[in-house]
């Protein structure tokens, strides 16, 4: 994964919509990953709370969105 848009990135945000946290973990970014996946996890289960749904929703779109506009630092 050598620059944003790679394909590498591309997978990586692949994976996220699927599973939030999956792109980062693929990436090698595991405290990101995790971040994520708990987030969401914990917002789609209090579904029936409503607003924590929103919030999940919105981090889960921010989670793609991550892995895919992810530059590692050289």
């Amino acid at each position: 994964m050598s620059q944003q848009g790679s394909a590498g990135n591309v997978i990586a945000a692949l994976c996220n919509i699927f599973i939030p946290g999956l792109g980062h973990l693929v990436q090698g970014r595991i405290l990101a990953a995790l971040f994520f996946f708990i987030t969401t996890a914990i917002g789609y289960a209090l579904y029936f709370l409503i607003f924590p749904a929103i919030i999940a929703a919105i981090i889960h779109l921010i989670s793609v969105i991550s892995a895919a506009r992810y530059r590692p630092e050289n």
